[in-house]
């Protein structure tokens, strides 16, 4: 990654039962506000791109919510992406005909990676993103699916370059270990994988302050980085923080906010 390409900050919603939650470690789930709303919220304050994840349609067997998609795309005008119960090419359809610009999947990847590539090749690379969620065993860092309740064979590193091989355009790489703990992202899995892949990585998991963002920038080489409970409690917002990452020397896309964000 070069030192001089403009580092994207992206705000997520885990969305369940039509509502934002946001939980540790995957579990203990509350509820943090409607996703028309904050997607709102968040595009006034200039946040790069959106990732909505349906994290309940994959282990109730359900596509994501179209019109929960659609009410979210209609608040944007930057990038959305959209995952969660994506398991085949009719999926996805749904999905971009409801609004999104990108697809992320996980689970389904894992059980058919030739959906990657069925992905990439209809609607191109650059909307087929893989989400890989991954969890240290001893020294390896292994994948999980189904929001993080299934153990798979797979090591991240491996399956990250797998990935980009089938067509993946860009991973969605989240620690389960530091998710919602706010103690900082995984630089060390990030700068793993970043370093084994020649597509982007959005680092994800772990955020509870500006530094834990410049740290995965810097050590992490992530490409973007994601986070949830800091910006839906208000703990910190995007244009303070990428002010000030601006002023670490990281390049950053700053913009006015809009009707009165701050």
């Amino acid at each position: 990654m070069s030192s001089q390409l403009t580092r994207r900050v992206i705000a997520c919603l885990d969305v369940r039962d039509g509502v934002v939650v946001k939980g540790v470690n995957f579990e203990g789930l509350v509820n943090a506000g409607d996703p028309a709303a904050l997607a709102a919220r968040y595009a006034a304050e200039g946040a790069d791109e959106l990732v909505m994840l349906d994290i309940s349609a994959t282990i109730e067997g359900r596509r994501a919510m179209v019109d929960t998609i659609r009410r979210i795309a209609e608040q944007l005008s930057v990038p959305l992406t959209v995952g969660g119960g994506i398991r085949s090419l009719d999926d996805a359809r749904a999905a971009f005909d409801a609004g999104a610009d990108k697809i992320a999947v996980n689970s389904a990847a894992l059980a058919t990676p030739e959906l990657i590539t069925a992905i990439a090749g209809r609607y191109g690379s650059q909307a087929a993103v893989v989400a890989i969620d991954a969890k240290w065993d001893g020294g390896r860092a292994m994948v999980f699916g189904r929001s993080g309740t299934s153990a798979s064979a797979r090591e991240a590193v491996e399956w990250a370059r797998e990935v980009e091989s089938r067509g993946a355009g860009e991973i969605l790489l989240t620690s389960i270990d530091r998710d919602g703990t706010r103690q900082g992202f995984d630089c060390a899995l990030t700068a793993a994988v970043s370093g084994a892949v020649n597509i982007p990585v959005i680092a994800s998991g772990g955020a509870g302050g500006r530094d834990h963002f410049a740290d995965v920038f810097m050590r992490g080489h992530a490409d973007a980085a994601l986070a949830a409970s800091i910006f839906h409690f208000a703990d910190t917002s995007i244009p303070a923080l990428k002010q000030w990452l601006s002023l670490q020397g990281l390049p950053m896309r700053i913009t006015t906010p809009k009707d009165g964000a701050c």
